[in-house]
């Protein structure tokens, strides 16, 4: 990791993750559980480019923000968040929200910010902690029905069949 321009915390993050490309990135992995980067590259909404996503990713892992699985002769590589970046979730739940509300957007592409803000610390807890299932192989978190990542999923399934 860079020695930080300054010891602003806000600088420090933004240094981190701040740049549009890296945000969308660490989305595509919180929301989307895109784990290869050929399922990153194809399933970019905003057309991410190869060299941009390479480079992105590489950033990622140097900030402490993903892992990337060794992957063997003839393996894809995965990568995994780590509890730095499962912290994002109350982040990207409010970057979702305030879009929601002062940018032009989707209903396809809002649904799960929506699901979010609705839900509240809570629900970002919750999905938190299913995430550290996923990505760190914490024990399964007990739910008494389906998932947030499951939830997210079928509104997004659902907003994207209208």
């Amino acid at each position: 990791m860079a020695e930080p321009r300054s010891g602003c915390p806000i600088n420090a993050a933004v240094e981190a993750f701040g740049d549009s490309w890296s945000l969308l990135v660490l989305r595509d992995i919180l929301f989307g559980n895109r784990r290869y980067f050929r399922e990153l590259l194809a399933g970019s909404e905003e057309g991410i480019a190869s060299n941009i996503l390479s480079d992105r990713l590489k950033r990622l892992v140097g900030a402490g923000l993903l892992t990337r699985e060794d992957a063997g002769r003839g393996k894809r590589a995965a990568y995994s968040l780590t509890e730095s970046a499962i912290r994002l979730v109350p982040v990207f739940a409010q970057l979702g929200e305030w879009g929601v509300h002062n940018r032009p957007t989707t209903r396809r592409l809002r649904v799960r910010a929506e699901l979010l803000a609705e839900g509240g610390p809570r629900l970002w807890s919750e999905f938190m902690d299913e995430l550290r299932h996923v990505h760190l192989g914490a024990p399964a978190p007990e739910s008494g029905g389906p998932g947030v990542l499951a939830r997210l999923a079928d509104a997004y399934a659902e907003a994207a069949a209208e």
